[in-house]
């Protein structure tokens, strides 16, 4: 059985006239056009932008820098630099307000130490108590003073009252003289009984120089940051050249007609963009390799017919005698034609399928009570060949999918078994939820047609699905070995798979088992008698999924 494609074909004008019903919707189903959905009202793209939308497009449109890599290194360095700047900043900032925090806390636990020698003392015991401590002081960086209510110094060296401190209820950094010397100092006043006041304070000119000694430090740290931030941006930007010149490169070669070129993978992050754009040239080079495939069989297949028609055509007009035989003459060149004219509109509805134009035809569908009215059409054919037909139906579950299409792929699986199946024989349609264990939900539906013809080799198996691929036992029988590319076509629209295998298994070799989904291309044909230990008989399995009930495209008004 050349289910190669001679089986396979649903452009067979003599295998069409007894299932006229069945081929016509399949005809009609695939020669529709899909209507584009119509674009719901507010979403022209009319949206007004944001402010933040507007002011990129004007720093974008006005950027005088068209490199992409140097936009993305010069990005890389502004955030590097702008962040190690933030770092170092906050690290200035904390320790000089740790310092700060240091020194106010030093002089308020000494005031307080004062306030108490007060209560137990008064004045003369906090006198002593300051010179003891100008004495112990050996960095000269205390200040103090106390003074009576008039304002006469008694103990302290501070030469007097600083002017500016007024309130006892915040710091003071004020300057104030000291020996021969003016300096900064932190000062706090303080309120003491009997009108008599003191002042604690903090000579602060070291803090200032270990200020500037660490903002010369950061500003050389920040130089620094700013080289390694040149230095790593043009690291990016050399590593990102790097990889688009490998995708030019191999875009480069595939423009030129070189398909097998392909972006080397290096484990990067990029590795994403490399394995799609491979995949897609993996996918473009079968395409390629199918279209030549396609016009050599075109070529191929064509000649005989329309050598046919010509010769007749010729014969008749050099020839014939009589009206009849002009007349006979033309109606068998029509005949060549109508074959022709066959193939090429299987090849478009093939194309239409692939091109997934009949998904605006799907909709929720039973595949059961369809299954049960292409097999009536098909009794009555049967029945004049010998052959009988038995049916194992079992409810399945509701999928979405084109009606119209799924007739069309059984009508061909069926044809394929009537051709090559012997007189006598039974051929099975069946059909049965489709589960990944026994007892679990439904996950699709399987449909088979099973014969008891001579059967496939596997090396035909695996070409079955591959347009004008016919066995050599398959070149006597009608057709034009498109049928089973047209149920591929089908399955893969409906992200299905169909598979074939041996219906009965015999001899020492396993059954054989070759699947064909929509990436994977092969083909089939039947095995002869020299090869006596092959299985005998072909099943076809089409495996549907439930489908998404997004595939349904909304109905225009």
């Amino acid at each position: 059985m050349s289910p190669s494609t001679a089986p396979q074909e649903g452009a067979d004008p003599e295998g069409q006239a007894d299932r006229a019903a069945v081929t016509q919707a399949g005809s009609d189903a695939v020669g529709e056009t899909a209507q584009p959905s119509p674009v719901p009202k507010g979403r022209s793209g009319s949206r007004r932008l944001t402010l933040w939308e507007k002011l990129f497009a004007a720093v974008h449109r006005n950027w005088p820098i068209r490199s992409a890599s140097l936009n993305f290194a010069l990005l890389y360095g502004v955030v590097f630099f702008t962040s190690a700047t933030v770092f170092l900043s906050f690290t200035w900032w904390n320790a000089t307000r740790l310092l700060e925090h240091h020194v106010q806390t030093s002089i308020q636990t000494e005031a307080h130490d004062m306030m108490r020698r007060w209560m137990y003392g008064g004045p003369q015991v906090v006198s002593d108590s300051i010179e003891h401590r100008l004495d112990q002081n050996v960095d000269e960086d205390a200040l103090y003073l106390l003074v009576t209510p008039e304002g006469q110094k008694l103990a302290g060296n501070l030469p007097g009252w600083p002017p500016g401190v007024t309130s006892t209820h915040r710091f003071y950094e004020t300057t104030v003289r000291r020996y021969s010397f003016v300096t900064q100092a932190l000062l706090h006043a303080y309120n003491l009984p009997d009108g008599y006041r003191l002042i604690v304070g903090h000579d602060v000119r070291g803090r200032h120089v270990l200020q500037q000694i660490m903002t010369e430090t950061l500003v050389w740290c920040a130089i620094m940051i700013a080289f390694l931030a040149l230095c790593g941006a043009l690291v990016m930007r050399i590593l990102f050249q790097h990889v688009v010149r490998s995708i030019a490169r191999t875009t480069s070669a595939v423009a030129q007609g070189d398909l097998s070129h392909r972006i080397p993978l290096n484990g990067s992050e990029t590795d994403l963009v490399a394995t799609t754009v491979n995949a897609m040239l993996d996918r473009l080079k079968r395409l390629m390799d199918g279209v030549r495939q396609v016009s050599n069989a075109i070529a191929h297949d064509l000649r005989t017919p329309v050598a046919r028609a010509r010769t007749r055509l010729e014969d008749a007009a050099l020839h014939a005698r009589t009206e009849t035989d002009l007349r006979n003459a033309i109606t068998q060149a029509l005949t060549d034609l109508d074959h022709i004219t066959g193939i090429f509109e299987a090849l478009l509805r093939i194309a239409q399928i692939e091109a997934g134009a009949r998904r605006a035809a799907f909709a929720p569908l039973n595949v059961t009570p369809n299954l049960y009215g292409i097999a009536e059409l098909y009794e009555a054919s049967m029945e004049e060949r010998g052959l009988k037909l038995k049916l194992d139906l079992q409810e399945t579950p509701e999928i979405i999918g084109d009606n119209r299409m799924l007739q069309q792929a059984v009508a061909n699986l069926l044809d394929n078994a009537v051709k090559f199946a012997p007189p006598g024989s039974t051929i099975t349609l069946s059909a049965r939820p489709l589960r990944v264990m026994e007892d679990s939900v439904p996950t699709g539906v399987e449909i088979s047609v099973s014969d008891e013809g001579p059967g496939m080799s596997a090396a035909d198996m695996a070409r079955a699905h591959e347009r004008f691929f016919r066995a050599e036992n398959a070149r006597s029988t009608p057709g034009s070995g498109l049928g089973l590319s047209l149920v591929q076509a089908v399955a893969a629209l409906h992200r299905g798979q169909l598979s074939l295998s041996d219906t009965h298994p015999s001899g020492p070799f396993a059954p054989h088992d070759g699947t064909v989904d929509q990436d994977t291309a092969h083909g089939n044909s039947p095995a002869s008698d020299e090869n006596p230990l092959r299985s005998r008989g072909l099943r076809a399995t089409l495996q549907l999924p439930l489908g998404n009930p997004r595939d349904i495209l909304p109905k225009e008004g």
